[in-house]
């Protein structure tokens, strides 16, 4: 059997993700706030899981390497739940929600919550929960740096290739009256 041939009320009986927005900046909060009217109004069995989606970043600040997580989606969370009315308005009746991504329903013409595909869903929470650390160096090609560190400390050179992903850069530099490209780690150069 295949889900066209399903009634509405059999496809509800599985959850399924849905993407929520919320007040930019506000995402933690808000799931912090379903969290607790979840428990509150005992919809542990229908609201099931509430994810702000996240990744870890690598950034430079004062010289130093500084994790910091950064949300995949600003301004939205997903929340895994079984869609009736009632679990549907306790999610869009919290605190710094602001509704559901949704289309208009052709027979009543009230907004329908559209659920992600599992394929979806997943590509994102595989993303949040398991992707490496992404480097972000701030640097960019051609710009012009400062060797700090190692046998060509104080040289100046143009940045010529970024790698984020090892957090190196290729710099060449002038060395017996020719350019030599010399790898460095992003935290051995700086800005001249």
């Amino acid at each position: 059997m295949t889900t066209d041939n399903l009634s509405q009320t059999e496809q509800d009986v599985n959850p399924h993700w849905y993407i929520v927005h919320t007040y930019s900046g506000q995402e933690d909060l808000a799931k912090k706030n379903l969290d607790l009217r979840i428990a509150s109004l005992d919809m542990q069995t229908r609201i099931l899981q509430v994810e702000v989606p996240k990744e870890e970043e690598v950034v430079l600040k004062d010289g130093k390497r500084i994790s910091e997580e950064k949300k995949l989606f600003p301004g939205y969370i997903l929340v895994k739940m079984l869609m009736d009315d009632e679990s549907w308005y306790v999610v869009r009746n919290t605190p710094g929600v602001t509704g559901f991504i949704s289309t208009e329903d052709d027979y009543d013409k009230r907004p329908k919550p559209v659920p992600l595909e599992d394929s979806q869903a997943d590509e994102i929470l595989h993303k949040a929960r398991s992707g490496p650390a992404r480097v972000k160096i701030g640097l960019e090609t051609g710009e012009t740096v400062r060797i700090t560190e190692g046998p060509f400390v104080d040289f100046i050179g143009a940045i010529n290739d970024v790698d984020e992903s090892k957090g190196k850069v290729r710099v060449l530099v002038s060395f017996f009256g020719r350019e030599t490209p010399v790898e460095l780690d992003f935290l051995q150069v700086e800005r001249a």
